[in-house]
C-alpha cells in the first residue's frame, strides 16, 4: 500500500483511510497516483460491496499537499503530469460501479474535497467544513471535477465554491446539495455504517447497474443506448430479480446472491 493510505476491510466493506494526521491527511502525488489501483482491487474483489473513505485523527483532507508543488508543479509538462494523476483518481472512483462513501469529519478542502464529491454519497460531521480553493492558487479547476461539483449544487453554487474559494460549514453544505447528510460527531460512525449496510442488502446487480447509469446521465448522455439496454435486460432475466419478487410477494426480506 502506498504511503499515506490505509486500504482495510470489515466483511462486505473496504475502507480506504488519509493516514497523514500530522498534515491534515494532504493528498500526495503518489496518493493520487495509487487511487485507480485500490479502486480496481475493490471492483475485482467478489466479497466486498461498498468503499468507504475516511480520515485518520481529526480531519477527512486539507486538500493536496502543496509542499510538493514547487518541485512536481513547477512546469508546464509538471503540472500536465500531476494533474493526470488527479484526473486518473477522480474518473477511477467516479467510474465505480460498487458504491462509495465520504465520512468526513474536520476539514474537507480542495482535493479532499475533490475526492468526496467523485464519490456517490457524502456523510459529514457537524464541524466539518468544506472548500474547494484552486481561485487561491491560481489554478483552473479539473474539468470532470467541475462537471460533478455542478451536477451535485448546481452552477450558481459551484461558481461560489470555485471563485471564490471560500469554506462553509457542513450544515450550509447539506443545504447546497454538497453532502446528503449531517450527523454529530459521535454519531457520524454509526449513522454511515446503518448507511452502508443498507447499501449491502439490497440487489447488487440493482446498485451497479443503476449507479452506472446514473455516471452516464451525469456525463450528458440523454438517451439510452446499448450498454443500458443490457444492464436491464440483465438484470430482468439475473437470479436477484427473481429472488426479489418472490420474497415481496411473500412478505420475506430477500436474499440476494449477485456478486
Amino acid at each position: 500500500m502506498t504511503d499515506g493510505f490505509e486500504l482495510t476491510r470489515d466483511g462486505e466493506v473496504a475502507r480506504l483511510t488519509f493516514s497523514r494526521p500530522e498534515k491534515m491527511n494532504a493528498i500526495t502525488y503518489g496518493m493520487w497516483s495509487a487511487i485507480p489501483d485500490v479502486v480496481a482491487r475493490v471492483e475485482a474483489d467478489p466479497a466486498l460491496k461498498v468503499l468507504v473513505l475516511d480520515g485518520a485523527g481529526r480531519h477527512f483532507s486539507a486538500g493536496a499537499d502543496i509542499s510538493e508543488f514547487r518541485e512536481l508543479r513547477s512546469t508546464a509538462d509538471g503540472a500536465a503530469t500531476y494533474d493526470e494523476a488527479v484526473d486518473g483518481a477522480v474518473r477511477a472512483l467516479s467510474a465505480m460501479r460498487k458504491p462509495s462513501v465520504a465520512m468526513i469529519q474536520g476539514n474537507c478542502i480542495g482535493g479532499g474535497c475533490q475526492v468526496a464529491v467523485a464519490c456517490d454519497f457524502r456523510f459529514a460531521e457537524a464541524g466539518a467544513r468544506f472548500g474547494i480553493t484552486p481561485a487561491k492558487l491560481g489554478i483552473v479547476y479539473h474539468f470532470d471535477s467541475t462537471r460533478q461539483l455542478v451536477s451535485l449544487v448546481g452552477p450558481a453554487n459551484a461558481k461560489y465554491f470555485l471563485l471564490s474559494g471560500e469554506l462553509v460549514s457542513a450544515g450550509r453544505a447539506r443545504e447546497l446539495g454538497l453532502v446528503n447528510d449531517v450527523f454529530e460527531a459521535e454519531g457520524l460512525a454509526g449513522a454511515t455504517a446503518a448507511f452502508v449496510a443498507t447499501l449491502c442488502s439490497r440487489s447488487q446487480a440493482s446498485v451497479r447497474g443503476m449507479n452506472r447509469i446514473i455516471e452516464k446521465i451525469v456525463a450528458g448522455q440523454e438517451h439510452t443506448d446499448d450498454e443500458v439496454e443490457a444492464l436491464r435486460l440483465g438484470a430482468l432475466h439475473g437470479e436477484d430479480y427473481a429472488e426479489g419478487v418472490d420474497a415481496f410477494l411473500h412478505r420475506r426480506t430477500p436474499k440476494f446472491t449477485y456478486r
